[in-house]
């Protein structure tokens, strides 16, 4: 018996579909709604008053929840709206002075993180992209020569997008501290579905957001900064929540806060907060060794299943070294995928990788055999014609 389908309850979505997109959408939790309900009940009830009553620190107090899961102690995690943020945060904390003014980063990171650290080369950056080989996974060798004494971030990614290529992140934060980098590690793809200890890592910086397999929804991303750094750096990315007095309303320049609300800026997206504690809450009681052991065996019942179908992957064939989502390179791909929704398998489709597919807790057995065969059935009787754009999410 599978212990975690009695989680299915919580997920009102898994009633009417067959959902495998937890790489892209996590399934709403039912307590989601509760926890909005109690945000527009404190917002008609108490009005202004709700700042002070715990909206101020939902960036913070949100945080804690989320340290539960990834391993963070309290007090290292700031809410932001999304990566893109957060990154651009902690890029603000430094000088892009010659010669420690390198940036290294894999052709595989998230497009978003690439655009960020782009636009610094107008600052001064020099930047050292280190290409995949096969173009869904990187050799860790390539990321750990390309990091040398002028090197200042290296932003990776712990799980790959395209491929879930599980990156091995120990040996890059050792040899970028080695020489004096920082590491950011975007755990966007494997919080909530990979065992992760930001501390134990010793990683510098963590940044991701809740959309995906933390079940917490857009709106709600995550900046982590390890405890002996806070202190040290100034972002220049900044608002009034990060100093430290933002209710004195102090004129000029920021004085800034000595604990993690130093990275924070303007005011938070207080609903977006109160949605991802439901998922949070979710994870950390359901534990996410529990989550990664189910993930590796339904990811190679995929595999094999696909195999079978004759429906070649991009995706690890090792478990140590993927995340929780297939890959699957099938002929008319997003067609076939905008098919797929139409019928109520919800999956997606990535040009250069395939369909994706990724089984959560929740899911069964059985729906990956049911996936399976429905994209036989759609290829044998050519229904992806119906998409003839080739358009899906």
């Amino acid at each position: 018996m599978d212990e975690l389908l009695k989680w299915r309850s919580e997920f009102p979505i898994l009633d009417r579909s067959v959902y495998l997109v937890s790489h892209s959408l996590g399934a709403m939790p039912a307590r989601t709604q509760e926890k909005l309900s109690l945000y527009t009940e404190q917002w008609a009830t108490r009005g202004v008053r709700a700042w002070a009553e715990g909206w101020w620190d939902m960036p913070v107090t949100v945080g804690n929840l989320l340290g539960k899961v990834i391993g963070a102690p309290e007090g290292t995690i700031a809410m932001h709206q999304n990566v893109s943020v957060a990154q651009s945060v902690i890029l603000s904390c430094f000088d892009l002075e010659a010669p420690r003014n390198k940036i290294v980063y894999t052709g595989l990171n998230f497009p978003s993180v690439m655009y960020v650290f782009e636009a610094a080369k107008r600052r001064g950056a020099r930047i050292h992209e280190v290409p995949s080989h096969d173009g869904m996974t990187i050799a860790t060798e390539d990321v750990v020569n390309a990091i040398d004494e002028e090197t200042l971030l290296v932003p990776i990614s712990h799980v790959l997008f395209k491929s879930a290529y599980l990156q091995d992140a120990e040996a890059i934060i050792a040899k970028a501290h080695s020489v004096g980098a920082h590491v950011i590690l975007d755990t966007y793809q494997s919080a909530g579905t990979v065992p992760l200890h930001a501390e134990k890592l010793n990683v510098d910086f963590i940044v991701g957001g809740s959309v995906k397999w933390l079940c917490g929804g857009p709106g709600a991303g995550y900046l982590y900064v390890r405890k002996d750094l806070q202190p040290k750096l100034e972002p220049a990315v900044t608002g009034w929540m990060a100093h430290a007095a933002p209710f004195a309303f102090e004129p000029g320049a920021i004085r800034y806060a000595e604990n993690i609300t130093r990275y924070l800026h303007g005011s938070p997206a207080v609903p977006a907060l109160f949605a991802a504690s439901a998922g949070y809450e979710i994870i950390q009681e359901v534990g996410v060794a529990a989550i990664r052991e189910k993930s590796k065996r339904q990811t190679q019942l995929l595999l094999s299943l696909g195999e079978e179908a004759g429906f070649p992957s991009k995706s690890p064939k090792d478990p140590e070294r993927r995340g929780g989502t297939i890959t699957f390179d099938v002929e008319h791909g997003a067609a076939v995928t905008a098919e797929l929704n139409r019928r109520d398998f919800v999956v997606d489709y990535r040009p250069g990788a395939g369909i994706r597919i990724s089984p959560h807790f929740y899911t069964k057995d059985d729906e990956l055999e049911a996936v399976i065969r429905e994209i036989r059935s759609i290829l044998e009787t050519k229904a992806y014609e119906a998409h003839a754009s080739g358009a899906a999410f």
